[in-house]
């Protein structure tokens, strides 16, 4: 309950959240305490509008390597990228699926070519969004 609540607005009043989940406030500071200490909660983030930031393009590109001896130095390179969002390693077409946020086909383009550069890089195959219909960072929580 304390991490659907939290999901939901991670700056409510600790003396609100009490309220809601029926405890008392030094008991939901306590189980909020706990929750960070064994990392179920990682941290606190704002979430900011990528349009009012001028960064217009979200795009999906699947990198393909040459070999799985080059998945570590895919991953090094892909923390260094500030446009890239998330980088995750994937199973069927592809290596890796990395998340893009960026300004506009210009960087875009600057960033493919930066990507494909790469030592271990084959190919990639990018998608680019045309409209965000769903988006969330909230895990689904049995009850």
């Amino acid at each position: 309950m304390i991490l659907s609540e939290l999901q939901k607005d991670s700056h409510i009043k600790k003396n609100e959240l009490a309220k809601k989940i029926g405890l008392s406030l030094p008991s939901t500071i306590d189980r909020i305490s706990k929750l960070e200490s064994h990392d179920y909660i990682k941290s606190y983030k704002a979430i900011l509008n990528p349009k009012k930031l001028k960064q217009d393009i979200t795009c999906f590109i699947s990198v393909i390597s040459e070999s799985s001896k080059h998945y570590k130095q895919i991953v090094e390179h892909c923390l260094k990228e500030k446009e890239i969002l998330e980088c995750h390693s994937i199973t069927g077409d592809g290596s890796h699926m990395l998340k893009i946020r960026t300004e506009n086909t210009t960087t875009l383009e600057k960033l493919l070519s930066k990507i494909q550069s790469w030592p271990g890089v084959k190919s990639s195959k990018t998608s680019i969004v045309l409209s965000t219909l769903k988006e969330t960072t909230n895990i689904s929580l049995k009850n």
